[in-house]
């Protein structure tokens, strides 16, 4: 049941996004050895990867949008879609300043 309403808050996809972005993030930057030569396997993690995240911010951008939509509510459809990704724009955009005003 409560499965059932953990993805259904627009704003709140958005922040799952960006928690999944700055998690990857923080594994690639802890757990990468600097300066050690590449191998095969190097390029296999990294489209995994790739696959990995466009299925899950897949799912958090068009899960509810396309349930929706197939449920025959079109409107609420793009409502949904349109204030998730506003608001992850949003979040970005503060992710951008915090990053320009630490690198200044």
């Amino acid at each position: 049941m409560i499965m059932n309403k953990i993805f259904k808050n627009p704003y709140l996809n958005s922040v799952y996004a960006e928690v999944y972005i700055i998690l990857v993030a923080w594994i690639m930057r802890h757990v990468g050895a600097p300066n050690t030569p590449d191998t095969f396997f190097d390029p296999i993690a990294a489209l995994s990867l790739i696959v990995l995240s466009v299925a899950i911010m897949g799912y958090l951008f068009l899960g509810e949008p396309l349930q929706l939509y197939l449920d025959g509510a079109k409107k609420q459809s793009v409502t949904f879609f349109m204030k998730t990704l506003l608001s992850f724009a949003v979040i970005t955009l503060i992710a951008l300043v915090i990053v320009h005003t630490i690198a200044r």
